[in-house]
């Protein structure tokens, strides 16, 4: 018997709503949220986890000692972005989540499809010979080709 490790199936209807859902999301998320390059990435300084609490008790010391803090400080731009992120983070744990068993029932689907596809190879191999199958056997039976190996080229002592 061939493996199944899930087993799903989507009406019209249903990929209609998906479809519909994620553009839902992307849309909303289009303007408040930004594509940063590997470099602008690499260059910023960094919130851990272990500097948040920083961060935080920081903020709002600043937040109620405002006398001390300049006008052209950036303080509210900074509370606002805490605001956001408080917003944000619960949002992104929900969707990594879903990412993830998106990406774990893809992979089983695609594994559910292999494991069907070489057990049926297998099954054309012994059988398929009196069938007028050859030509066919053959074909496939080019995914499990051995290539050949690259010359390994001596290393100059």
């Amino acid at each position: 018997m061939t493996q199944n490790l899930v087993s799903i199936e989507f009406t019209e209807a249903e990929q209609m709503q998906l479809v519909a859902a994620v553009a839902a999301v992307v849309a909303q998320m289009a303007g408040k949220t930004i594509a940063l390059d590997a470099d602008r990435r690499r260059d910023l300084f960094k919130m851990g986890d272990r500097s948040e609490a920083f961060v935080r008790q920081a903020l709002d010391a600043l937040d109620q000692n405002r006398q001390v803090v300049p006008p052209s400080f950036g303080l509210d731009e900074a509370l606002a972005d805490r605001r956001a992120l408080d917003v944000l983070r619960p949002l992104l744990r929900s969707l990594e989540q879903v990412v993830e068993r998106l990406q774990d029932t893809e992979m089983a689907l695609g594994s559910d499809m292999m494991e069907t596809a070489v057990e049926g190879y297998r099954l054309l191999k012994v059988s398929g010979g009196n069938q007028g199958l050859d030509g066919l056997v053959k074909e496939l039976g080019g995914r499990f080709a051995r290539r050949p190996r690259a010359a390994v080229e001596p290393v100059p002592a």
